[in-house]
């Protein structure tokens, strides 16, 4: 007579204990890629001594008396000059803020503890969502460099770049630097600009060819003392470069090719107005058995260009 085995499915001359055999979990659950938020680091305006509360901020710059080149006669006395009025920039606050309603059922029958990573997710998506609305206002800047073919392009559009030719170049990098210069923007300490660009885009700019002056931050930082952004790759042409796959992109160029934009700053380029802090908000329990459990997140806060001669965006494709 031949064995009948028992095993963990029935099949033939063999009888399986189904029920026994369960799908295992790992209880320890990852959560998704994510890449560091950033932007808000370089809104370094901000309001000094506002007169009270509102719901906007004006900010106010001094313009700057006409040189005197002509000599004074000695028995003349010049004529008074008059203040030109102040420029301003205004930073509308506005509410952000997202909720998640969980039930005590969903607590008690999860197979890991979901409270912990709640919390993790809406605190990620306060620092998420906060940064997608500081790179917007950047992105909006009103100074355009368009790649085209190595050719410096301040008309563009947008939607004639897209070709293989059209990726950055050193050219590009220096016609914004003049520019920013030119300008009297501030550089940031070490007395560089920030440029935050794609890592698709560090790729096409670092493989150029005979390029001599690009320098690593091992290079140019001390490493006891070095304070370096996160993502910082080098130093070219007077930009600190900091890689980002937070930059903004879109097929929006020519024939739907993806455009990068690419961020060039000096000092005061953004302007921040808070009049409440971003901050994880544990909210009441308040139904009548004491089961749904609120979380989230908010704020009143705004952005706006303090400075748009410190902002210059790279409009280019890549080669990847």
């Amino acid at each position: 007579m031949a064995n009948t085995y028992t095993g963990t499915a029935t099949i033939s001359n063999q009888t399986g204990i189904t029920n026994l055999i369960q799908t295992a979990y790992d209880k320890y659950i990852e959560f998704a890629l994510r890449s560091e938020p950033m932007f808000r680091a370089f809104a370094d305006k901000r309001p000094v001594d506002v007169t009270s509360a509102g719901t906007s901020v004006v900010f106010q710059r001094y313009a700057d008396l006409s040189a005197a080149t002509t000599a004074l006669t000695e028995n003349v006395d010049p004529d008074a000059v008059a203040l030109s009025n102040t420029t301003t920039v205004t930073v509308t606050l506005n509410e952000y803020g997202n909720a998640v309603l969980t039930t005590e059922k969903l607590t008690l029958s999860a197979l890991s503890d979901v409270d912990p990573a709640i919390a993790e997710l809406v605190a990620w998506n306060m620092r998420d969502s906060l940064d997608q609305l500081v790179r917007t206002t950047l992105v909006g800047g009103t100074n355009v460099v368009y790649a085209n073919n190595g050719n410096v392009d301040t008309t563009g559009p947008t939607n004639t770049v897209g070709t293989s030719a059209d990726i950055i170049k050193s050219a590009y990098v220096r016609y914004i630097v003049s520019k920013l210069r030119g300008n009297s923007a501030i550089p940031f300490d070490g007395g560089y600009y920030t440029g935050i660009i794609h890592p698709d885009v560090s790729h096409d700019l670092r493989a150029e060819t005979g390029m001599a002056a690009w320098r690593d931050p091992h290079v140019y930082a001390d490493n006891a003392n070095a304070s370096l952004w996160a993502g910082e790759v080098g130093v070219y042409e007077g930009v600190r470069f900091i890689e980002s796959p937070r930059t903004y992109s879109a097929t929006d160029g020519a024939a739907s090719a993806k455009v990068h934009r690419s961020l060039f700053l000096g000092r005061q380029a953004l302007a921040e107005a808070v009049s409440r802090e971003p901050g994880v908000v544990i909210g009441p329990v308040t139904d009548k058995l004491m089961r749904s459990r609120p979380i989230g997140w908010k704020c009143l806060i705004g952005w706006a260009r303090y400075r748009e001669e410190a902002l210059f965006r790279l409009e280019s494709s890549s080669t990847y």
